[in-house]
Formats: C-alpha cells, structure tokens, sequence
C-alpha cells in the first residue's frame, strides 16, 4: 500500500470517527437524557409497582411452559382505574396486590396521572404511546364521579356504546386497541357481552432504537438450547461492545440502551446451574434494585435472538392468587363507587407483542377488564451468549419502572 493511500485511509477513518462524535454530541444536545419528575410518595409507588411486577411475571413464568410478552405497567394502570370504583375489602384487596396502602387511592391516581404525563415526553428517539378507554353498555349507568376521575386521572376516552350491536360494538372496541397500538393488537375481544356493564381499557405502544444497534452483517443462524435440552436454530444478533453487565448466584444480566438512555432492556440469563423459574422466584423490588445498583460496564461480546412473541392470557386466576379474589366474586364485590347496584370482574385478560431486531425494538399490549353487572462483580471481558432461555425487561431509567417483561425460549 502506498503512502498516499495509508495517509488517505487514515484521514477517513478520523474524519468518519469525528464525524460520530459530531452526531453524539448533537443526539446528546438535542435529546438529553430525562429523569422522571416524581414526588416522594410516587417514587415509593414505583418501588412497589416493581414489587408488583416481579410478583406479576414470577405467576405468569409459572403458568405459562412457552414464551411470553407482559406489560406489568399497563396491568398496573387498568387495576389503578378498577380501583377507583372499588370500597370496602375489595379494594383493600386491590391494594394489597399493587403494593399501595388502604387509604392511598387519591395518591396512586396523582401517581398514575404523572407517569402518563411523562413517560411519553422522555426520549425523542422512542415513541411510547399509552391510552386508557371505558366503554359502557348504554343499557346501564356509571357514577358520574366514577367517570369524572378516571378522566381527570387516566385520562380515559369515555364512551357509551350498544352491546346488544354484537358486530358494531365488537369492531370499535377493536378499532380503539389497533390505532393505540399502531396495529400490532388488531383484536381484543371476539364478541362483546350484551350483559357486561363495561369493559376497561389500558393500551401501551413502544418502539426505539438501540442506542448501539447489531451489525445486521454479523446476524447469522446458531444453536439455541432449550431448557429441556432441544435444540433449535435461531437467527442470533452480535455485537462486542462495552455494555452495564452484573452477575450473582442467581443470575447473570446485561443492559442495552435504547434512544437517549431513558429507556433500556435488561437480558437476565440464569447463572450456571439455575433455572428461570429460580431467577422469577429469586427477584423482588429491592432484591432487583440492589442488583441493578451493582451493574458496572464491561466489554461484552452480546448474542441476542432476534425474535417476535405474541401472547395472550387471561389472568382472573393469576390475580385471585395474588390476593384480590373477592373483586370476582359476584356475592361479595364491592365497586359501589362505580355502579349501583355493584358489579363485579367478569375477566382480566393481557394482550401484548414484542418484536426485536438489529435495529431495535417494537412492542404493544391491551389491557382489558370487563366489568358484569351483579346478577346473582465481573471481569473486564464478558461471554454473554444468550442462546439459551432468558427473560427481558423494558424499563424506565431513572426510576426502573417496568413497561414490558418477557420470556425467550426458542420456542
């Protein structure tokens, strides 16, 4: 190779790496990193929210053999709206199983209310969209009370609609969840019930990009081992960069950055010996937040699946476990302080989708309640090869709220 040729392939080469350092300082000037703006009783709420969540993915593991896609949050903002109607045990149930106490509801709203606010505005880089909806059955009649807060709160599209229209009900309830969810869940319900007395909505949208995104040259086919030792090919993502990573006992996991920081997906693998069903039963809010403390930047040489789950699950059982059995209770529901006489849950269904690839991540989720009126320390160069089962968590930075949690198992 000539002089001239050295000196011009090193002048490029500067010039591109100046060029790089240009665009980070302007991504970094023009979309700073955000915190969120809590008071001190809202950022106990996000604690508890993780304990929550944590609880919430520790029953799902257990219940569901294959992969999963959940958001904790949006389950999280369409009890908050449930709760609002609630009195009496029902809601101290209610409570019990979001980590809030007895006579906090005003609290949680205000809560919810500046987490809607925000997590929106935090990274232009990533679009997160979040939406809450309350159809009623024109046959029947909320408290105006009732429907003024879930507005004022949650922001919640009130709408009267007739349920004995099967077709034309169904096919706007469906609408709502596709243009919140920019068609990723194009369907909720196959049929309204003309006896429900109201069915409530929470839908969330997010889509970002890595902030350090896979060469889609190096994405290639690798073995991926299932917990039961099946093997399966996989399109595996590579990339060997500095990322968070800490491990313990338990487990082993990395952080990946999306936008401006604000968001990110921790990939948790099972240490050595462990199973996912140990790491599910091992994490609670301050056990995780002690961890995440911990994490310190290695480089890392990453394989991450590049994947696409769909999952839907009815969680009435789930939620009775957890310990709020008595708002399914048609005898012993108490949401007076939504409807009189009261009703009861009828089903909490989840509905959610992940989508992850070289570029970065997409996912949704719709929420959905149907109220029924009452008839009777690491080394400085990390191996992190995620080719076996994993869980992922989509969080918010500053505070580690979970919007998303799933599981990978090749399957």
């Amino acid at each position: 190779m000539t002089r001239f040729a050295i000196i011009s392939a090193m002048t490029a080469i500067l010039i591109g790496n100046v060029s790089c350092a240009k665009i980070r300082d302007d991504d970094r000037k023009n979309n700073p990193y955000k915190r969120l703006e809590l008071t001190t009783k809202s950022a106990e709420f996000v604690r508890q929210g993780n304990d929550f969540a944590f609880h919430f993915i520790d029953r799902v593991n257990d219940a569901t053999p294959g992969d999963y896609i959940i958001s904790p949050l949006s389950m999280q903002f369409l009890l908050g709206m449930i709760l609002n109607g609630a009195q009496g045990q029902t809601a101290d149930e209610i409570c019990s199983v979001l980590g809030y106490g007895a006579d906090e509801v005003d609290a949680v709203n205000e809560y919810c209310q500046s987490m809607l606010q925000q997590l929106p505005n935090m990274d232009k880089k990533t679009k997160l969209a979040i939406a809450n909806a309350l159809v009623v059955n024109q046959k029947y009649t909320l408290l105006d009370s009732y429907k003024a807060t879930v507005g004022k709160y949650y922001d919640a599209e009130v709408a009267n609609m007739d349920f004995d229209d099967n077709a034309g009900t169904t096919k706007k309830i469906n609408k709502w969840c596709s243009d919140n969810t920019n068609g990723l869940v194009p369907e909720i319900i196959k049929n309204v019930n003309p006896n429900m007395l109201a069915y409530l909505l929470n839908a969330m949208y997010f889509k970002s990009e890595w902030q350090q995104k896979f060469p889609k040259g190096s994405t290639s086919s690798e073995t991926f081992t299932a917990e039961d030792g099946t093997k399966t090919n996989v399109p595996m993502m590579k990339i060997e960069k500095s990322f968070t990573y800490q491990d313990n006992d338990v487990l082993r996991a990395v952080r990946l950055l999306y936008g401006n920081g604000v968001y990110s997906m921790m990939v948790i693998l099972p240490a050595e010996g462990k199973t996912l069903a140990d790491v599910t039963g091992y994490l609670n809010g301050k056990e995780w937040d002690a961890f995440v403390s911990s994490l310190v930047s290695c480089d890392v040489d990453l394989w991450l699946p590049q994947f696409e789950t769909k999952f839907r699950i009815k969680l009435n059982d789930i939620l009775c476990a957890m310990g709020m059995p008595t708002a399914f209770d048609n005898n012993l529901a108490d949401f007076t302080s939504m409807s009189s006489p009261s009703p009861y849950l009828s089903f909490v269904q989840q509905d959610a989708i992940i989508k992850v690839d070289e570029e970065g991540t997409e996912a949704a989720a719709v929420s959905i309640a149907g109220m029924k009126a009452t008839s009777a320390g690491p080394g400085d160069h990390i191996v992190f090869h995620a080719d076996h089962p994993f869980l992922y968590l989509i969080t918010e930075s500053s505070t580690g709220a979970i919007l998303f949690a799933g599981k990978y198992s090749g399957k």
